[in-house]
Protein backbone atom coordinates (compact mmCIF):
# COMPACT_ATOMS: atom_id res chain seq x y z
CA UNK A 1 0.00 0.00 0.00
CA UNK A 2 1.06 3.37 -0.92
CA UNK A 3 2.02 6.12 1.51
CA UNK A 4 0.73 8.60 -0.37
CA UNK A 5 3.56 9.96 -1.72
CA UNK A 6 5.05 8.31 -4.70
CA UNK A 7 5.11 9.72 -8.00
CA UNK A 8 1.95 7.87 -10.33
CA UNK A 9 2.69 9.87 -13.36
CA UNK A 10 3.21 13.58 -14.06
CA UNK A 11 -0.10 16.01 -14.24
CA UNK A 12 0.29 18.48 -16.22
CA UNK A 13 3.67 20.11 -18.34
CA UNK A 14 3.41 23.55 -17.97
CA UNK A 15 5.70 25.59 -20.91
CA UNK A 16 5.13 29.29 -20.77
CA UNK A 17 5.72 32.16 -24.02
CA UNK A 18 5.48 35.50 -24.08
CA UNK A 19 3.30 35.65 -26.73
CA UNK A 20 0.18 32.96 -25.99
CA UNK A 21 -1.42 33.43 -28.96
CA UNK A 22 1.53 32.85 -31.12
CA UNK A 23 2.31 29.28 -29.29
CA UNK A 24 -1.37 28.63 -29.13
CA UNK A 25 -1.00 28.62 -33.49
CA UNK A 26 2.01 26.85 -33.57
CA UNK A 27 1.28 23.94 -31.06
CA UNK A 28 -2.09 23.34 -32.09
CA UNK A 29 -0.17 23.03 -35.94
CA UNK A 30 2.49 20.80 -34.79
CA UNK A 31 0.14 18.67 -32.76
CA UNK A 32 -2.60 18.24 -35.28
CA UNK A 33 -5.13 19.30 -32.15
CA UNK A 34 -6.80 22.50 -30.88
CA UNK A 35 -6.03 23.42 -27.00
CA UNK A 36 -9.23 22.14 -25.10
CA UNK A 37 -9.11 24.60 -22.55
CA UNK A 38 -8.18 28.49 -22.59
CA UNK A 39 -8.71 31.10 -20.22
CA UNK A 40 -7.17 34.23 -20.02
CA UNK A 41 -3.40 33.49 -19.69
CA UNK A 42 -3.65 29.92 -20.10
CA UNK A 43 -4.31 27.39 -22.94
CA UNK A 44 -4.40 23.17 -22.31
CA UNK A 45 -4.14 20.29 -24.81
CA UNK A 46 -4.26 16.94 -23.78
CA UNK A 47 -1.67 14.42 -25.77
CA UNK A 48 -1.52 10.81 -26.12
CA UNK A 49 -2.19 7.91 -25.38
CA UNK A 50 -2.88 8.21 -21.76
CA UNK A 51 -4.26 12.05 -22.49
CA UNK A 52 -1.87 14.04 -20.30
CA UNK A 53 -1.92 17.84 -19.80
CA UNK A 54 0.59 19.96 -21.90
CA UNK A 55 -0.14 23.68 -20.60
CA UNK A 56 1.07 27.27 -22.38
CA UNK A 57 1.07 29.65 -19.51
CA UNK A 58 1.82 33.51 -20.59
CA UNK A 59 5.25 34.35 -19.40
CA UNK A 60 3.96 37.00 -17.07
CA UNK A 61 3.19 35.04 -14.60
CA UNK A 62 6.27 32.83 -14.95
CA UNK A 63 8.38 32.75 -11.72
CA UNK A 64 11.35 34.79 -11.95
CA UNK A 65 14.36 33.37 -13.87
CA UNK A 66 11.89 30.81 -15.34
CA UNK A 67 11.82 32.32 -19.05
CA UNK A 68 15.47 33.41 -19.49
CA UNK A 69 17.25 31.16 -21.72
CA UNK A 70 16.07 27.31 -22.93
CA UNK A 71 14.26 26.69 -19.70
CA UNK A 72 12.55 23.86 -17.99
CA UNK A 73 12.57 20.13 -17.09
CA UNK A 74 12.93 18.18 -20.04
CA UNK A 75 9.99 15.97 -20.39
CA UNK A 76 10.83 13.10 -23.20
CA UNK A 77 7.42 12.83 -24.91
CA UNK A 78 7.69 9.41 -26.64
CA UNK A 79 7.29 9.57 -30.90
CA UNK A 80 6.94 6.71 -33.02
CA UNK A 81 9.48 8.35 -35.60
CA UNK A 82 12.11 10.82 -33.77
CA UNK A 83 13.41 11.78 -37.02
CA UNK A 84 10.59 12.63 -38.73
CA UNK A 85 9.36 14.41 -35.51
CA UNK A 86 12.56 16.08 -35.29
CA UNK A 87 12.76 17.17 -39.00
CA UNK A 88 9.12 18.73 -38.60
CA UNK A 89 9.81 20.38 -35.20
CA UNK A 90 13.08 22.19 -37.03
CA UNK A 91 11.29 22.81 -40.05
CA UNK A 92 8.50 24.79 -37.97
CA UNK A 93 11.58 27.18 -36.50
CA UNK A 94 12.48 25.04 -33.29
CA UNK A 95 16.19 25.12 -33.06
CA UNK A 96 18.59 21.67 -31.89
CA UNK A 97 19.11 21.58 -28.47
CA UNK A 98 20.36 17.82 -28.73
CA UNK A 99 20.76 15.74 -31.42
CA UNK A 100 19.36 12.08 -31.87
CA UNK A 101 21.60 10.21 -29.27
CA UNK A 102 21.00 6.62 -29.10
CA UNK A 103 20.91 5.76 -24.91
CA UNK A 104 20.56 2.21 -25.89
CA UNK A 105 18.49 -0.13 -24.81
CA UNK A 106 16.16 0.90 -26.76
CA UNK A 107 15.55 4.53 -25.98
CA UNK A 108 16.50 7.16 -28.38
CA UNK A 109 16.10 10.59 -27.40
CA UNK A 110 16.77 14.13 -29.08
CA UNK A 111 15.31 18.05 -28.18
CA UNK A 112 14.60 21.25 -29.57
CA UNK A 113 13.95 24.62 -28.19
CA UNK A 114 10.84 25.50 -29.46
CA UNK A 115 10.01 29.10 -30.75
CA UNK A 116 9.55 30.22 -27.37
CA UNK A 117 12.27 29.48 -25.14
CA UNK A 118 10.77 26.25 -23.75
CA UNK A 119 12.97 22.74 -24.45
CA UNK A 120 10.93 20.34 -25.77
CA UNK A 121 12.02 16.15 -25.49
CA UNK A 122 11.12 13.64 -28.12
CA UNK A 123 12.12 9.94 -27.14
CA UNK A 124 11.35 6.64 -28.91
CA UNK A 125 11.12 4.42 -25.64
CA UNK A 126 10.98 0.46 -26.08
CA UNK A 127 10.04 0.60 -22.74
CA UNK A 128 6.59 3.19 -23.23
CA UNK A 129 5.91 0.48 -26.16
CA UNK A 130 6.13 -2.34 -23.61
CA UNK A 131 3.77 -1.00 -21.45
CA UNK A 132 1.03 0.13 -23.95
CA UNK A 133 1.26 -2.63 -25.13
CA UNK A 134 0.76 -4.66 -22.11
CA UNK A 135 -2.18 -2.13 -21.08
CA UNK A 136 -4.22 -2.99 -24.50
CA UNK A 137 -3.83 -6.64 -23.73
CA UNK A 138 -4.80 -6.01 -20.49
CA UNK A 139 -8.21 -3.95 -21.72
CA UNK A 140 -8.21 -6.73 -24.45
CA UNK A 141 -8.84 -9.59 -21.97
CA UNK A 142 -11.34 -8.00 -19.99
Amino acid sequence: MSNGTRLRGFATVNFYAADLEAAKQWYTRFLDTEPYFHVPGYIEFRLGDYQHEFGIIDSRYAPPGATQGPAGAIIYWHVDDIKATLAKLLDMGATLYQDITTRGEGFITASVVDPFGNILGIMQNAHYVQVLNERKAQEHQQ
